[in-house]
């Protein structure tokens, strides 16, 4: 039996403050199809996510599964399944690859399991089997829906929550998929909770919940709804519920219960048989994966999206291929070699100034030129790196919060993320440092700045995951992101000094600096690290402690991506 009593959701504080539920109260048996319905902004889906755990606001009140208080013990990940009001799935993915790839993160593998069977079975369940071979992009609304519903199979939950799934549906859709969801209280046993603005098929439906302005209206049998609010047909509900004030609705439902001396007229509704336990722990709920089964579903996902996003792939290969042959365009020819002095010998002392004056000028001219090609290189690397992650999560927010109410890992999620944008960061950086070094003859220790490339993208890459972790929006995240690689080259100090003052300040959060001045000691052995003393305006940062911060920053970027996933929750 699920109930809950006296529910209340408030959101925002001060001014700003709205009840969205208040003393909502209610209880449910199991093997149960039961409507929430009501006009927009009553609180439908606010209710729906206070029994999935994740109202958006201070909640009040209390809710008990089977005996047991939800505050005190939260639902299992595999007891409950929340469908959203639109299928969300990754677009480039067939059907049936969803439905594989969601059982991989929910349930763990058993040694004796065909999973392809069982891969067949929900697919069959759900009526996803005609299209199961079509990516998600191609789908109409309704296979969306039931692609949804598929998904949320996967751990054979005992309560199936549905927000607003026949929204937006043509009749006919809208028929299949409330038959489907009855289907799943009468022939599997579920308790089936389904959100709705539509008042069809009310007749399907074993109770109809009211909501009117936050509170209860009504809470019944189907068939009593009309008489009840007095109208002939409930397509005039919502009519007759704007005669009244939300609480003297509540009122009267209150004082109907009283009268009939009962906590709800649904317990007068028989149940269908129970849903039988699922084998893989006590108490019929299944083991999850561990986090680095996770991990490589996760990776493996990544890649394959990756792989037929066309759009994604001409961007890398512009960026990877595009990018250093713009720096090497300011050396096509070769860096110039550094004259020696003659040391006056021979000359007068008119041709010793003038000959000083030629090197301080050849030599000032080639330390600017070494200089500039290595912070392009670190900016375009930046740039990359804004690229590569700065929409990675806030994209596909609604995807992973899903995923996580369903026990997915945040751990095994980051780090499928860092593992897959590791692989964009190491194409991108070797390949610029190795073409620049190859068509400009660029010298130094090669490996060394190799290095030091890798970690300046990776820094920036992992910097701008966290944004994308704690932005609202994939627009903010972009943003903000391309913000960060604009303060990099002014505040290197690689063009122009900073204040004294404000230097030391600053440095220790640029990388763009840390790039920079790590691949300027590795020239250290060649000639032209002389006549790049005399040119840049900022001190250099030795190689080992260069290497160190940006290591510390890539590491920093990781840890708050994890917290933002973790800390994160339905909007």
């Amino acid at each position: 039996m699920l109930t809950f009593k006296e529910v209340s959701v408030r959101t925002g504080s001060g001014s700003d403050s709205r009840m969205l539920l208040s003393g909502v109260s209610a209880s449910y048996p199991p093997a149960h199809f039961g409507a929430i319905i009501g006009p927009s902004g009553c609180g439908k889906t606010s209710l729906l996510k206070f029994v999935a755990g994740i109202a958006p606001g201070e909640e009040s009140g209390e809710i008990h599964w089977k005996g047991r208080s939800l505050l005190d013990e939260d639902f299992h990940a595999s007891e409950i399944a929340y469908v959203p009001q639109f299928g969300i799935a990754h677009e480039e993915l067939t059907a049936r690859e969803c439905v594989r790839i969601a059982l991989d993160l929910r349930v763990r593998r058993r040694p004796d399991e065909d999973r392809e069977h069982t891969v067949e079975a929900l697919l069959g369940e759900a009526g996803v089997t005609d299209f199961e071979n079509q990516r998600v992009k191609t789908l109409s609304g309704g296979q969306r829906r039931r692609l949804a519903l598929a998904m949320e199979l996967t751990s054979k939950p005992e309560i199936l929550l549905c927000d607003e799934v026949t929204s937006g549906l043509d009749p006919r859709s809208e028929n299949d998929i409330v038959r489907l969801l009855q289907n799943q209280s009468r022939d599997v046993g579920r308790l089936v909770l389904s959100v709705t603005h539509s008042l069809e098929h009310l007749e399907l439906y074993d109770s109809v919940l009211v909501l009117y302005g936050g509170m209860l209206a009504y809470h019944g049998p189907s068939e009593r709804l009309a008489p009840y609010f007095g109208v002939e047909h409930p397509e005039h509900l919502y009519s007759c519920l704007d005669t009244r004030a939300s609480k003297e609705w509540a009122d009267l439902w209150r004082q109907h219960r009283e009268k009939e001396c009962v906590e709800s007229v649904v317990d007068e509704i028989p149940t269908s048989a129970v849903l039988d336990g699922v084998s893989g722990q006590p108490g019929g709920k299944f083991l999850h994966p561990g986090a680095w089964s996770q991990f490589f579903t996760l990776l493996h996902r990544r890649v394959l999206v990756f792989a037929r996003s066309k759009s994604q792939i001409l961007i890398q290969l512009a960026f990877v291929f595009g990018f250093p042959f713009l720096v090497a365009l300011f050396a096509w020819d070769g860096l110039p070699a550094v004259k020696h002095l003659s040391m006056g010998l021979g000359l007068n002392g008119m041709d010793q100034v003038a000959e000083s004056r030629a090197f301080l000028a050849e030599s000032s001219k080639l330390g600017g030129l070494v200089s500039g090609i290595v912070m392009i290189q670190v900016i375009l690397l930046t740039l990359m790196g804004a690229n590569n992650s700065g929409r990675e999560i806030a994209s596909e927010r609604a995807v992973f919060e899903k995923e996580k109410l369903s026990g997915l890992s945040p751990f095994a999620y980051v780090t499928a993320k860092a593992a897959f944008l590791f692989l964009l960061v190491c194409a991108q950086s070797l390949w610029m440092g190795i073409f620049v070094h190859g068509v400009c003859g660029f010298p130094g220790d090669l490996p060394a700045q190799l290095g030091y490339l890798l970690l300046v993208n990776a820094a920036l890459t992992t910097i701008c995951l966290a944004v994308s972790s704690i932005m609202r929006s994939a627009e903010q995240a972009s943003l903000v992101s391309i913000y960060l690689v604009g303060f990099q080259l002014p505040l290197s100090g690689a063009v122009l000094a900073l204040p004294e003052q404000i230097g030391p300040l600053v440095r220790p959060w640029i990388s763009a600096y840390w790039g920079w001045a790590g691949i300027l000691q590795t020239l250290r052995l060649d000639r032209s690290y002389d006549t790049l003393q005399a040119v840049i305006p900022t001190p250099l940062a030795s190689s080992a402690v260069c290497a160190w911060v940006l290591c510390a920053h890539a590491a920093a970027g990781l840890a708050v991506a994890w917290i933002g996933c973790e800390q994160r929750r339905f909007e």
